[in-house]
């Protein structure tokens, strides 16, 4: 097992690892205590049963630099393989702006290939590799030098057994010709769009019944000044002020510090200081903000013009589409987006791509009466309505 901690031994691996077809990746963070991911650990491993196969990158060692890392990144003749990508990926898009390309996700991967909603990286261990982890490492202090043995073999596994993954579910997805669902998903995780999160937008965030303009923007301006008071302290954003507590403020708007303490729901922390000064000033700023830009209430589905019965009959028409496609029913449409095309919502992602041949024609088929669901023995099947005359 060997672990990298001098940049003249990450570089030598990255050197040899950009002539293999794949690389295997996975970190290990915290972020319990910080807004920001803390990178503690990086394994890496290629084809392969060597030793030297599959590594520990100790990025905490020797101020490391990862620039050898991020050149293998753009390397297009590597396949960097993740599986649930997208924490990963956006620990390394905040440090360097690269994205690992050709990128494969094998969750994603697996619920294109039957396995069922966000496959945990266990279950395909199990089903696939036909190997058990020892997860009894997963929640240790990842920052704490050195590592134990356990850990670095708990870390290891997350890349070794990812190969075998890899393959399998490679091969299966040539074979049914579906790779291409896979590269539509992961387009999405790859997009600068998904990791640039605006702290303006931060409101959306938060649930709230009010349709009030002004309410809202009340919200907003205190939505937004905790993002930015989260990223600037790097603490998470429920430290500075939980969203109970916010939405308390919001309605009932105080002034000064003394009605500031009133709050049943702010912590003793929210109540003086430079956070206190802040939260004023943002419920005054929503106050004052000019009708016109308050933001309008979020575009939900009106629950008034959603026709339940049919939106019940998507979701089973949904299920049946599944198994029979053999594809996880949450990556083809949530329950939202089924309340919306029951609302006659005709812009979602489930009336398009591959989404549009295995369930969204049988979906508008169904809403525009021109099929039914009947039910054989155990499954159900679609059949059209001329067929059962008047």
């Amino acid at each position: 097992m060997k672990i990298i901690t001098k940049n003249s031994e990450l570089e030598e691996f990255c050197v040899q690892a950009a002539s293999s077809k794949y690389i295997t990746i996975d970190t290990e963070f915290l972020r319990e205590r910080t807004y920001f991911s803390k990178l503690c650990l990086i394994q890496l491993a290629v084809p392969g049963d060597e030793n030297d196969s599959a590594v520990l990158v100790d990025n905490l060692a020797n101020n490391l630099d990862l620039s050898p890392i991020y050149k293998l990144f753009q390397n297009e003749n590597v396949v960097k393989v993740f599986h649930a990508a997208r924490q990963d990926l956006e620990i390394f898009y905040l440090d360097s702006g690269i994205f690992p390309y050709p990128l494969f996700d094998t969750q994603i991967a697996a619920m294109v290939c039957g396995f069922g909603d966000q496959v945990a990286y266990e279950t395909l261990v199990k089903q696939v590799a036909k190997q058990t982890l020892d997860k009894s490492s997963r929640f240790t202090d990842w920052s704490r030098r050195p590592l134990t043995e356990a850990q670095k073999k708990y870390a290891l596994a997350d890349v070794t057994h990812l190969r075998i993954i890899y393959e399998f579910l490679s091969q299966k997805l040539q074979k049914t010709g579906r790779l291409k669902w896979v590269e539509e998903e992961i387009k999405l995780l790859i997009s600068r769009e998904t990791y640039d999160f605006d702290p303006k937008n931060s409101w959306r965030r938060i649930k709230t019944k009010s349709n009030s303009r002004r309410f809202l923007g009340i919200v907003a301006a205190l939505a937004e000044f905790r993002e930015k008071f989260a990223q600037t302290k790097n603490i998470p954003r429920n430290r500075v002020i939980k969203d109970d507590a916010l939405l308390e403020l919001a309605s009932n708007k105080p002034k000064n510090l003394d009605d500031l303490s009133k709050s049943r729901l702010l912590l003793r922390e929210a109540r003086k200081g430079e956070l206190a000064s802040g939260l004023l000033n943002a419920i005054e700023k929503g106050i004052n903000t000019p009708e016109a830009d308050l933001p309008e209430k979020l575009d939900k589905t009106d629950k008034s013009i959603v026709n339940s019965a049919l939106a019940d009959l998507l979701r089973v028409l949904l299920k049946s589409c599944s198994e029979s496609a053999g594809v996880a029913s949450k990556l083809i449409a949530s329950a939202s987006d089924l309340d919306s095309l029951a609302a006659g919502d005709r812009s979602l992602a489930a009336l398009q791509g591959w989404r549009l041949e295995i369930f969204g024609k049988s979906a508008l088929d169904l809403c525009n009466g021109k099929i039914g669901l009947s039910v054989k023995g155990k499954k159900v099947t679609t059949i059209e309505l001329g067929q059962l005359g008047d």
